[in-house]
């Protein structure tokens, strides 16, 4: 990944800002939308606790349901992608999302909003897997490029979710899921008027396309490379997941306070994934980069495990949080899609499922482990679990080195 990482923003081609066409802006654009949805529930967790009558496990769950049907829907997305096309994959999320959000707004059940938030994360599978691979096929800079222009999407959505979420929530919590159901129509007008068809895409496939199978992603899984990103996000999103859906109980924040720290904190993700994740990689290369980033962020989860009462701490410790999770969810990313000779969508789905397997535990598990021993527990074992995807990273390192051969040759 190149120095100059902002030249996805500075370049001037054809007369097009950046270099890029209309396709790649329209999914970036539609990909803030989209990740907007996780930021702006995060701030009405506790609110929907109380409102429900709902224990912090039960509301966790929120995220367990959505998280787990994301990783099974992972599997399936190269095969819907290859038959509708990746506009129509893009569309189909989009309106997924949109009815999934605004029934889980007009519930009254926390159970009816735990299994309307799977349905949420099916329509939010397709849109991901897709968008990502979008994104990287039809950018005119490059894979390494491409992954800061998706990232910065992520960034850009989960930042400003937060605030507009806690604005939304100190009204009703919920706001949020209608208010999400209402930006993905506005997501689905955008993808129709100007993303073309799946022609341009195909074209811009470096791998031929070909037929496209439900076995696919395990056989991806075959390549040890791609295995090992996926155990090691797995267990990397123990703790993020755990920071993010459970940091909300111990805060003692209102929805606008809630709203306030989740932004700080998007906004260094935000930051961090565009600016630094680049200038990281080419000093130390992705592998020892990723391994600090992931460092410094157990070490932050344990002291969150430590000083759990210590409210300031526990603010700036997730405001800080931003930074080191943008750093790696770009460095691990680019690495993934540079990983093994295989398709793109496909490379994407099998990291997907593995990523997303810990995203469904964690969260429950935390609320779980609160209620059975204290508050500090979630935050030490999402701290340990970071810790476990390092040695794992370096265990097999002679696996991924090649990663950063691969980039420096963009």
């Amino acid at each position: 990944m190149s120095s100059s990482s902002l030249s996805t923003t500075s370049v001037i081609e054809e007369g097009k800002p950046t270099g890029q066409s209309k396709a790649v802006w329209a999914v970036f654009f539609a990909s803030i939308i989209a990740f907007m949805g996780l930021g702006l529930v995060d701030p009405i967790l506790p609110a929907i606790s109380k409102q429900l009558n709902a224990t912090p496990s039960q509301v966790t769950l929120l995220f367990t349901s959505y998280n787990a049907v994301m990783a099974a829907a992972m599997l399936i997305t190269g095969v819907v992608s290859s038959r509708l096309g990746i506009k129509m994959t893009l569309l189909s999320g989009v309106v997924i999302i949109a009815v999934f959000s605004a029934a889980g707004g007009l519930s009254d059940n926390i159970w009816s909003i735990v299994g309307l938030r799977g349905g949420w994360g099916l329509g939010n599978s397709l849109f991901v897997a897709t968008a990502l691979t979008a994104i990287v096929t039809l950018s005119n800079n490059g894979t390494a490029k491409a992954v800061i222009l998706y990232e910065a999407a992520i960034g850009l959505g989960i930042s400003v979710g937060p605030l507009l979420g806690g604005e939304l929530g100190a009204i009703t919590w919920r706001g949020p899921f209608l208010g999400v159901s209402v930006l993905m129509v506005a997501a689905f007008i955008f993808l129709s008027v100007l993303m073309p068809g799946n022609k341009k895409l195909k074209a811009e496939e470096s791998v031929p396309a070909k037929s496209t199978s439900l076995l696919d992603p395990f056989r991806a899984m075959k390549h040890r490379s791609i295995l090992v990103f996926g155990i090691s996000a797995c267990l990397y999103n123990f703790g993020f997941f755990t920071l993010l859906a459970y940091a909300p109980f111990v805060m003692g924040l209102d929805e606008h306070g809630l709203g306030y720290v989740f932004i700080g904190w998007g906004v260094l993700l935000a930051i961090t994934s565009v600016f630094m994740a680049p200038k990281l990689q080419q000093q130390f290369g992705t592998i020892k980069s990723m391994c600090m980033m992931l460092f410094l962020f157990a070490v932050l989860l344990l002291s969150m495990g430590i000083w759990t009462d210590s409210q300031w701490w526990i603010i700036v410790a997730v405001i800080l949080a931003g930074a080191l999770l943008g750093n790696n969810n770009t460095l691990i990313t680019t690495a993934v899609m540079n990983a093994a000779p295989v398709e793109r969508s496909t490379a994407s789905a099998a990291y997907s499922f593995l990523r997303y397997l810990g995203s469904a535990v964690a969260p429950f598990l935390a609320g779980k482990l609160a209620e059975w021993f204290s508050p500090h527990v979630p935050f030490i074992v999402g701290g340990c679990f970071v810790l476990l995807s390092v040695l794992f990273i370096l265990a097999n390192r002679s696996h991924i080195s090649h990663v950063d051969n691969v980039e420096s040759a963009h």
